[in-house]
């Protein structure tokens, strides 16, 4: 058992991500516990509490580095003409989402305990992915205002997720996967672009 005076706060903090990082991804959240979690990282249950409030706390963390994953995913995205952006965008949430499905996922599956409300980065975090493609539609579609733009990126990205929790969750083949998520963004592109009202 390691001994508290061999690392800072900041790393047992770190230590205790990665340790909760790597059960979730083996095992999927069913199997994280506080046990489990100081087991693996060689301290007890006791620093894990020094450095987080509680399991909810450390799976809003999690969860918060997942989300920043994806971003910078997004960001590596190259210029591209606003609706292959989308798309490319697509894809790459697609892909972290087959290759990370059990972190992905308690993303959106993880409930918070009653009234207990996310912290404000938290929700920065899932605004900056909508914001990605906020921005893109905005340069498709200028003569629409900001909330028509912004609610058309929160649908389609609805649509989006909606596939990759369906069909990675039936083992579809990723290629149909991709495929399918193509056909959604290229005919709800198509009739964002001709729809005469919102």
């Amino acid at each position: 058992m390691a001994r508290r005076s061999e690392h800072t706060l900041a790393e047992i903090k770190e230590m205790t991500l990665s340790a909760a990082e790597s059960i979730v991804t083996e095992k999927g959240i069913s199997a994280l516990t506080m046990r489990k979690i100081a087991w693996k990282m060689g301290y007890t249950v006791g620093s894990i509490y020094m450095v987080f409030t509680g399991m909810a706390d450390l799976i809003i963390q999690i969860n918060a580095r997942t989300l920043d994953e994806i971003t910078n995913q997004m960001n590596a995205v190259p210029a591209t003409p606003p609706a292959q952006a989308i798309e490319n965008l697509a894809k790459i949430y697609l892909h972290f989402a087959n290759l990370n499905f059990n972190r992905w996922s308690i993303v959106f599956e993880y409930r918070l305990p009653q009234d207990t409300k996310a912290p404000d980065y938290y929700q920065e975090k899932i605004d900056n992915i909508h914001a990605r493609i906020h921005s893109q539609l905005a340069l498709l579609t200028p003569e629409r205002d900001g909330r028509q733009n912004n609610q058309a990126a929160r649908a389609l990205w609805a649509g989006v997720h909606g596939i990759c929790m369906l069909s990675l969750t039936e083992k579809n083949d990723i290629a149909d996967i991709e495929e399918r998520i193509v056909l959604l963004v290229r005919n709800f592109i198509r009739g964002w672009l001709t729809s005469a009202d919102f």
